[in-house]
């Protein structure tokens, strides 16, 4: 990734795709909408929608709610980067230091990491937008 004072370069649209739901999830409280423009190399650049206004650009209408339709074939790609995106990192980071057996009794069984997540961030007492809601409140809103 390039990186200068208002975009962010990716030669892979897949990754400047992950970059750019990243900073809309991070910056979410500040309302700073992030999208994906045309680079200037045949390439992609990751922007703040002020920045693409700016430029007199509109964003590509190539970006996905979510993560949820990663395909192996993605997930292949992202382990193998050399310069992975840090959230990526922090994420296959857990999974990787996980015993392969535990792994697969997750698997086999089922086990409900959402709940687990869930559970874990309601005993934090943070809301979703990670302000301090007290314990109870954040039960509430993580235990639905």
């Amino acid at each position: 990734m390039e990186k200068d004072n208002f975009l962010d370069i990716f030669d892979s649209q897949e990754k400047a795709i992950h970059h750019c739901l990243w900073l809309n999830f991070k910056y979410r409280i500040a309302g700073i909408c992030f999208g994906i423009i045309d680079g200037p190399d045949n390439n992609f650049a990751v922007c703040e929608q002020a920045t693409a206004d700016e430029m007199d650009m509109t964003f590509l209408d190539i970006l996905p709610k979510n993560h949820s339709q990663l395909s192996y074939k993605q997930l292949d790609v992202i382990r193998q980067d050399q310069e992975p995106l840090p959230f990526w990192e922090s994420i296959v980071g857990i999974v990787s230091i996980v015993d392969g057996e535990i792994l697969r009794y997750i698997l086999e069984n089922e086990i409900p990491l959402n709940k687990i997540m869930r559970h874990e961030l309601a005993l934090r007492g943070f809301d979703k937008n990670h302000r301090w809601c007290g314990f109870n409140n954040a039960r509430k809103i993580w235990l639905k």
